[in-house]
This record gives C-alpha cells, structure tokens and sequence, in this order.
C-alpha cells in the first residue's frame, strides 16, 4: 500500500427503505431464520421495532454492545447507516466489559484498549463511554448515562442477554428499550423478569440454520428489525480510515527494518497472527517459527521478511523464543502505541496468515490476501473478502484451531504458487 495523506478502505454506500407493517404480527414475532426468509422473498414483515414517531422526535439513542475489535469491524457500517439515515439523532455507544474486575493492576491493561483507538476517530459517535472496567467506574458510568435521559436504548449484547436487558431498563426507566432474547425456560424466573424490561426484542440467531451467512448479515438483518432501514451488500465490508500519522509510522518502520517495499526489498513481506483472546482460537508461536522456517525454505518465499504479531503481554516471552530460533528477516511486532498500528502494518504486506481474530477481518479492509485459520464452530465469522481469503478449517468440530499444521498452511501457499 503506498504512504498518501490520508486513506479509506472499503465500501462506503447505503440505502434506507422502510418495510410495510405485516397484519397480526406483534413486535418481535419472527424469530431470525423466519425473518430472513421473508427478506429474501420480499414478502412484507412486521414493522420496525422502534416507531418512525419516536426516531423523528428523539435527539440521540444508546447502544449498549460488549464490542471487540472484530465485532466493530462489521457493526461499524449499521452505525454509519443509521447515522445517515437519521441525521438529527446523536448516536452513543455503551461499550461494556466482561473482563470487568476489582483488581487495580488490571485496570491499566483494560483502559488502553485498542478499540477505543479506532471508536475515538469514527465521526458519527458522538459519544462513547469506555470506563465500565471497574465495578466503581461501572456505577459512575450509569449514573452518567441515567443523566442522559436516553429516549431509546438498544442492547445488541449476545452473552448474558437477560443481564444486559437490565442494565440498558436501569440505564434508561422510561425510554424504549430493545434488547437481543434468547427462549426462556419455564423455571428461569430471573431472565424471564429481566426479559420483561423490553419493549421489544431481537431474536437470537442460530448458528446451525444460517451456516451460509456472515456475521455481516446477521448484524444488518438486526438493523433492519430494529428501524426498517436495508444495508446493501456492497456496504457491509469493513471500512477503515487509517490516520496519516500511521500511515507514515507503518512506512518508516518497514524501512527501518530492512522489509517490503518500504526498503527497496524484493522479497515479499508477510504478517503472522497466532494470537486470540482464548486459547481454542490461538497457535502455539514454536508453530509460528515452524511455518516461517518451511516458507524460508521454498523458492517463492526465500527472501521474504516476516512480521510476528504478538500481544503486548506475551511479548517478553515471544522475543525469549525467537532470540533462541536465529531466523532471518523476522520481526516481532505488538501495536502498543496505538490500534492503527496494526492496520496500517498489514497494509504494508503482501500476505497475512492469521488465526480466528480481528486480524484476519482487519487484513481485508486493507485489501491485503489472507489464510485464515478457523474452527468450524462459527462459520459466519469467515472473512467477508471471499477473493481475497483462503480459509483453512479444522477437521473435527470440536477440534482446536492449534489442530491445524504447517502443512496444511504451505499445502495452500502451493496451490496458490501454481
């Protein structure tokens, strides 16, 4: 990718129509599977589940999501949508999180969260509230939210559903509040009373009878229940401004590292990602240095470079390792600075091998071919850039992304080559 300015990558186009009210059919009836169909079919469905009235009059609406970084790279194009759609309407974003605690010396590691980089310069959230890290900064935060007298809230939250439908009713007493639900057991009176603080609902979806369609369909098919609005196709990609700043830092240091384009090489410049958030989606880094070594030793990668991606955490470990590992033209990278670090890295490479994380999503908004390495358990969390994504999937359902070899890696790189 070449240094300019500024950059914007991916789609950027919308389309707002309102659907017809079906007659007999209540407020959240369809469940997500029977509202597809009817999508698809063009036949009519229930109107939306907040009223036109009330978008025309309210000055702002609340989201409340336990966001990750994958998570915002589709939902961003339903905000921006909607912030088109209803321009008088500030839009807020409640970003929970789970890895909420009472230990001070995690607090500092949850402040920086990188998502919070990429919200701060999104121009159609007007406000976004990032200290919920702390039970006390959680108390502080909905006292501040209370005082917003929010006349719509909408949780899109899919773990603990029932809870956050609590906290966006104690957020909001007198507002519309919409929440996701998920079918309630007779004997389950605690969700069953949390339930009953909505207004309306989302119907969860189901994995096992939507295995063809991406996450980027299921979160527009939630606007499209909640305000009748549609997101085309084309608009659902990942779009991402990457600030010049980075642009130029990500530039200079392929440079400084004698790497890519940036530094004359002839060889490609490949990123590697072997880290998640949880242990079933992660690879071991002895298999990152494995996959480097058998690349190295092919004729179409002999002189490529290698940047290693790798947490901020896990890196005094990871540079232990690769000290000992003695490989060529390999670097070891964590954005620690800042989230547009990462972005505006991937943009300098010629090929991202990624496991199951926001990596893999972020390397198709800067167009740049990725092997993804997936479980089988959650098929719409594929790339959505099927041309420019290679997926390789364990064999068992239960299995582990770890399950996956190098062969099966350079089995791919060799088709590719062919």
């Amino acid at each position: 990718m070449t240094s300019t300015s500024e950059q914007t990558v991916g789609f950027d186009a919308w389309q707002g129509q309102p659907f017809r009210r079906a007659p007999g059919l209540p407020l959240g009836a369809l469940d997500d599977t029977a509202f597809d169909s009817a999508l698809r079919s063009g036949h009519d469905l229930p109107a939306p589940l907040v009223d036109a009235h009330l978008l025309e009059r309210a000055d702002k609406i609340l989201f409340v999501a336990h966001l990750a970084l994958g998570d915002f790279t589709y939902l961003q194009a339903c905000f921006q949508a909607f912030a088109r759609a209803y321009p008088h309407i500030k839009i807020h974003l409640w970003v929970d999180e789970r890895r909420r605690t009472s230990r001070a010396a995690a607090w500092e590691h949850l402040r920086k969260y990188a998502l919070y980089d990429w919200l701060d310069e999104c121009p159609y959230l007007d406000k976004v509230y990032k200290e919920t890290y702390s039970p006390a900064l959680l108390r502080s935060s909905i006292v501040q939210a209370q005082a917003e007298d929010y006349p719509i809230v909408v949780s899109l939250a899919e773990l603990e559903r029932h809870r956050y439908a609590l906290l966006a009713r104690k957020i909001s007493p007198q507002g519309f509040v919409v929440g996701q639900k998920k079918r309630v057991r007779s004997y389950d009176l605690l969700k069953q009373f949390c339930y009953r603080r909505l207004d309306a609902f989302i119907p969860a979806y189901k994995h096992a009878e939507r295995p063809d369609q991406h996450i980027s369909d299921i979160y527009a098919g939630w606007f499209t229940q909640l305000f009748g609005m549609q997101i085309a196709p084309e608009a659902r990609y990942p779009v991402l401004h990457i600030p010049a700043q980075w642009t130029q830092w990500a530039h200079t240091q392929c440079a400084d590292w004698g790497m890519g384009r940036a530094a004359g090489a002839t060889g490609k410049l490949v990123f590697l990602n072997a880290f998640s958030k949880s242990v079933e989606r992660s690879w071991p880094l002895e298999r990152v240095i494995e996959l480097v070594r058998a690349m190295q030793a092919q004729p179409a990668w002999r002189d490529a470079g290698f940047i290693v991606n790798v947490v901020p955490e896990a890196l005094p470990q990871a540079q232990a390792l690769f000290a000992g590992a003695g490989l060529e033209r390999t670097q070891l990278f964590s954005a620690e600075d800042n989230f547009f670090q990462l972005p505006a890295i991937l943009g300098e490479c010629d090929l991202v091998v990624s496991v199951e994380t926001a990596v893999m999503h972020l390397a198709n908004a800067v167009h740049v071919p990725v092997i993804a390495l997936m479980r089988q358990k959650t098929p719409e969390w594929a790339p959505i850039d099927r041309a420019n994504s290679t997926v390789i999937t364990v064999e068992k359902r239960n299995d582990w992304v770890d399950q996956i070899g190098v062969a099966e890696v350079m089995a791919v790189l060799e088709r590719q080559a062919a």
